[in-house]
C-alpha cells in the first residue's frame, strides 16, 4: 500500500482553513481552504499572480493572514514566528536559492540539523559533554543527507561556486536536515534542464516514501507536478479554482481557461 492510500481516511495533517491575505486594499488571497493527508505529495499550482506564493508564505510564517486559520495537527501555527516553524516539523525550500554563500555543503546542511537542537551559547563554549554528543549526532544526520542526494563529492566545497541545480540539492538536504512532517518545495525545477527535472521528480518520491514526508509542492512545471503529485490544488486571482486528482484538475474547464484562455477570446 502506498504512502497515499494510506492518507485516505486519516484526519488532516495540515489544514488551511479559509485564509485571506489582503496587502494594502489588494487581495491576494480569498478564502481559500484545502487539506493535506499524511503522506501525500499535494501540487499548489496556478498562473503567475494567483496567490501561490502568498499561501506558501503564510504555512512558513513569512505572512501573517488577513483571516482564517492554519492548523498543524489540529494545532494553529498562526502564533508562531518564522524561526520556530521548524520545531513543529515545517521546512522548506525556496524558489531563489537562500544559502549561505560563503559556507561549504557541510556547514549549510548542519544549520538545518541544528535548528532542532537545543544548544545555548554557554553550553556551547564549555564543550559539555551533552553538547559533544549532540555534535556527534548532528555530524552523523548531515554525513547520512549528502550521502542520499549525492552531495558527498562536494561535502567541503564553498556553496557559491556550485551550479544552480546543485544549491538546489544543497537546499533540499538543509531542509531535510531538520526532520519535517511536511517539506514545502518552492519552485524546485526553477532553471532546470529537461533531464533535471525527471531526476527531481523522482527525488521527490523517493523523499516521500524513503522518509516518510509529506510534500506540498509549489510549480510551475505542469509536467513535474501532475507526474507525481497524488492531489492538486488550483488558484486563479487568490481564489481556489479546482481540487482534486491530478487528472480531474487537468480536465477542469475553468482551469484550462485560467491557463489558456476561453475559446472567443
Amino acid at each position: 500500500m502506498t504512502q497515499a492510500q494510506l492518507a485516505q481516511g486519516t484526519s488532516p495533517l495540515l489544514a488551511v482553513r479559509d485564509v485571506s491575505v489582503v496587502f494594502g486594499g489588494i487581495i491576494a488571497l480569498n478564502g481559500v481552504s484545502f487539506d493535506m493527508r499524511k503522506g501525500q505529495i499535494l501540487g499548489l499550482i496556478g498562473p503567475n499572480g494567483a496567490g501561490k506564493t502568498t499561501l506558501f508564505n503564510c504555512l512558513s510564517r513569512l505572512y501573517q493572514p488577513s483571516s482564517g486559520d492554519i492548523l498543524m495537527e489540529g494545532v494553529s501555527i498562526l502564533s508562531r514566528p518564522p524561526h520556530r516553524i521548524a520545531e513543529i516539523g515545517i521546512g522548506r525550500t525556496f524558489q531563489n536559492v537562500a544559502l549561505f554563500p560563503n559556507l561549504t555543503v557541510m556547514d549549510n546542511v548542519r544549520v538545518g540539523a541544528h535548528s532542532k537542537t537545543s544548544s545555548d551559547i554557554i553550553s556551547d563554549s564549555l564543550r559539555l559533554a551533552w553538547v559533544r554528543r549532540s555534535e556527534t549526532e548532528v555530524n552523523k544526520k548531515v554525513q547520512e543527507i549528502l550521502a542520499y542526494l549525492k552531495l558527498e563529492d562536494v561535502a567541503h566545497t564553498v556553496v557559491s561556486g556550485l551550479p544552480f541545480g546543485t544549491q538546489k540539492r544543497v537546499e533540499l538536504a538543509r531542509a531535510l536536515a531538520a526532520d519535517p512532517k511536511i517539506l514545502l518545495l518552492d519552485e524546485p525545477a526553477g532553471g532546470l534542464n529537461h533531464e533535471e527535472v525527471y531526476v527531481l521528480g523522482d527525488l521527490i518520491r523517493r523523499i516521500r516514501d524513503d522518509r516518510h514526508m509529506t510534500v506540498l509542492l509549489v510549480e510551475h512545471h505542469m509536467g513535474l507536478v501532475m507526474s507525481i503529485a497524488d492531489h492538486v490544488v488550483a488558484l486563479n486571482f487568490g481564489k481556489k479554482l479546482a481540487e482534486g486528482t491530478p487528472a480531474q484538475v487537468q480536465a477542469d474547464p475553468d482551469v484550462i481557461k485560467a491557463y489558456l484562455g476561453s475559446k472567443d477570446q
